[in-house]
């Protein structure tokens, strides 16, 4: 499959993801749309990736170039997995605190 077809998937998800953090309200939907532009990022990085162990690979057969971008996307997935169990553990604070999980209501505790 061409490079293209995964950069236009990942600008897609990348698209969806930055208009669903600017219009939502709901904590838990702009969370979700954090994640899924982590994980358009780490399409593009698996991608090029490959494309760079393909081009390595037509030179070299014994070459390992490319795995250092899927290393780092190992550790994007594992850093993520903590950001989810901790924002959830907040979101659920908040709803027993506030029974809201309005991010404009959060705005108002300021003053």
């Amino acid at each position: 499959m061409p490079i293209q077809y995964y950069i236009l998937l990942a600008l897609t998800l990348f698209s969806i993801g930055i208009v669903g953090v600017l219009t939502r309200r709901n904590a838990i939907i702009v969370f979700m749309c954090i994640e899924l532009m982590l994980n358009a990022v780490n399409l593009l990085l698996v991608a090029f990736s490959k494309m760079q162990y393909n081009l390595a690979f037509t030179n070299n057969k014994a070459t390992v170039a490319g795995s250092e971008a899927q290393l780092f996307v190992f550790f994007i997935m594992v850093v993520a997995a903590a950001e989810v169990s901790v924002g959830l553990a907040i979101i659920v604070m908040m709803y027993r605190n506030v029974h809201s999980v309005d991010v404009n209501f959060l705005n108002r505790l300021k003053n």
